[in-house]
């Protein structure tokens, strides 16, 4: 995965940050996405929803688990934020499955589906990376400016 376009946009800052592979740190990855982002920011609420269950499904999921450790990276840009989590792999590659009504769990990727602008993983030596890009609706952002309540437009 190339990121190169994303480190030299004009205005883009990186977050990093490396975290033990125990369910806590979760938590701590939620909060690094509300640092870089500020709890006001009309992205705010999808980008912590989606870093969790991607910081959950790297914990539970993967080498990264207890004893391993998972990176996280939060790249803001002035009209978008883009997430990535890589991990220390897994037996088998993420998957985008659709779960049944009754299953507990499965719904990490599909959420990402369903939520990002933009989204993709990639295997190398079987650790996972899984990223997803968020951008702003200008005209959510002209409402925010206003005082009003954000409401992205329909896909």
């Amino acid at each position: 995965m190339d990121m190169s376009e994303y480190g030299e946009a004009e205005g883009a800052q990186d977050w990093v940050i490396r975290l033990p592979g125990v369910p806590e740190q979760v938590q701590r990855a939620r909060r690094l996405v509300t640092a870089a982002l500020g709890r006001d920011h009309p992205l705010h609420d999808d980008g912590v929803l989606l870093t969790s269950e991607l910081a959950t499904n790297a914990v539970l999921h993967s080498q990264s688990g207890e004893g391993g450790a998972f990176t996280l990276t939060v790249t803001t840009m002035p009209d978008r934020v883009r997430i990535v989590v890589s991990d220390e792999g897994s037996a088998t590659p993420p998957c985008a499955c659709r779960p049944g009504l009754t299953d507990q769990g499965g719904r990490g990727l599909p959420l990402v589906d369903t939520l990002a602008d933009r989204w993709g993983l990639s295997r190398e030596d079987g650790a996972n990376t899984v990223w997803f890009e968020l951008a702003l609706n200008l005209v959510g952002v002209a409402a925010v400016d206003a005082g009003a309540r954000f409401t992205p437009l329909p896909r």
